[in-house]
């Protein structure tokens, strides 16, 4: 039994394969790269202690907004050429954002951020559909590769961005340079290259391909589906405890007694950990009846994992780590493979793919900010076990229904499709 064997693949498949994983590297660098820097960034810029919540929100949100945009692109360029667009501004975006302050001033950065965030959230939509489309018959193991490829971009973002800045450090000694700049600018321009690489590869994709037509009204449709709000929902759900986890476990865990680096590698462990999850997940899903028995038990271990880094005694903490990392990697693929699988047909799951990643993201990224909130008011951080339980409470509740054996209604062939 070959989960996907590259043999039994034409070329182009080979290639689209290839492409498909360097791309999903880079959906979440710009996101991770900058928690390691914070503290230099702030120091550098004088960022208030809300302005840097603010800058580590902000890609998330916009990985919200700019979802709808990817039908709207598909229709005038297609999908393989909304994608490649998609990362050239985003490398241009990378590039442009650390060095733009001693231009314009700190808005630069924050408007190089919004950007940057909503590059991958167009990507992030366009994905899944081109997987429905190219790998029909290995909709799960795809699914769980892309993940892996996302996780190990993010993981190292977050692992090595600070050594980063660190080994940038010594060309800045003996320059003269403002209070903007410093080697933090180097390290998070640094993740622009992947970028270029996956542009390179996706250059294949562009020939012979053309503009989609795609049903005109075809949001209005899915949002009045039942089952494409229980997915939307459950896409933001788990991802708000995703990103509660990007931005706030290391602060967590050090005000708990770990140091600065041991609470960096713990967060860089749980990513790592969620590659394992990440392909048995919808590898188990796609071979049951329907998919919430799974949806189930991936969410109850990151709700478990949560309240053990919040509360377990600390020397415990790294098995939390491991259960909190094995549960957010089976949450991600199962929310990505439900797009695929609820979606009769590619254009639906395009369709549906830009519905649940716009409210999705948008609703995800309220999390991190809540838990600031919650933490300023509180002075502690036991009350954000309330705010994580409610969250993976209702992600299970939303799970009852995307995980049964149905699909949305079909947007192919209505609205003004020729």
């Amino acid at each position: 039994m070959a989960l996907l064997s590259t043999s039994a693949m034409p070329r182009r498949g080979v290639l689209t394969l290839v492409a498909l994983l360097l791309v999903a590297l880079n959906l979440r660098p710009a996101l991770t790269s900058v928690s390691p820097v914070l503290g230099s960034i702030a120091e550098a810029l004088a960022l208030s202690p809300s302005w840097q919540g603010i800058l580590t929100t902000l890609p998330v949100l916009f990985l919200g907004l700019a979802a709808p945009l990817a039908p709207r692109l598909v229709r005038r360029i297609g999908p393989e050429r909304s994608v490649f667009a998609a990362l050239v501004v985003l490398a241009l975006a990378l590039l442009a954002r650390p060095y733009v302050v001693t231009t314009v001033g700190t808005a630069g950065l924050f408007l190089g951020t919004a950007v940057a965030g909503g590059c991958i959230g167009v990507i992030g939509v366009l994905l899944p559909g081109i997987v429905k489309r190219d790998f029909p018959r290995r909709v799960s193991i795809m699914t769980g590769l892309y993940t892996v490829a996302l996780n190990l971009g993010a993981s190292a973002a977050a692992g090595t961005t600070e050594p980063l800045r660190q080994a940038l450090g010594g060309l800045w000694q003996n320059a003269s340079q403002g209070a903007s700049t410093g080697p933090w600018q180097g390290a998070l321009a640094f993740w622009l290259l992947p970028a270029v690489i996956a542009a390179l590869f996706w250059l294949p994709q562009l020939r012979g391909t053309k503009p989609v037509r795609v049903p005109v009204r075809r949001g209005a449709r899915l949002r009045h589906d039942p089952l494409a709000w229980q997915v939307s929902l459950f896409m933001g759900l788990q991802s708000s405890l995703a990103y509660i986890v990007f931005g706030w476990l290391p602060t967590i865990l050090q005000d708990r007694g770990l140091a600065a680096v041991t609470a960096g590698l713990a967060l860089s462990v749980s990513i790592l950990l969620q590659v394992i999850t990440a392909i048995l997940a919808p590898w188990i899903g796609s071979r049951m009846r329907d998919q919430r028995a799974v949806l189930i038990g991936v969410m109850t271990l990151t709700l478990i994992g949560l309240l053990g880094c919040l509360y377990a005694p600390i020397a415990s903490i790294w098995l939390w780590i491991v259960v909190l990392g094995l549960g957010q990697g089976g949450t991600f693929s199962m929310a990505l493979t439900l797009l695929a699988l609820r979606a009769p047909d590619a254009t639906t799951a395009a369709s549906l793919s830009a519905m649940a990643q716009g409210i999705g993201y948008t609703l995800a990224a309220m999390g991190p900010l809540l838990v600031g909130v919650l933490h300023d008011w509180s002075g502690g951080w036991n009350v954000v076990g309330l705010l994580v339980s409610a969250i993976a409470l209702g992600a299970l509740v939303m799970a009852l229904g995307a995980g049964r054996d149905r699909q949305v209604a079909s947007t192919s062939g209505v609205d003004g499709v020729d």
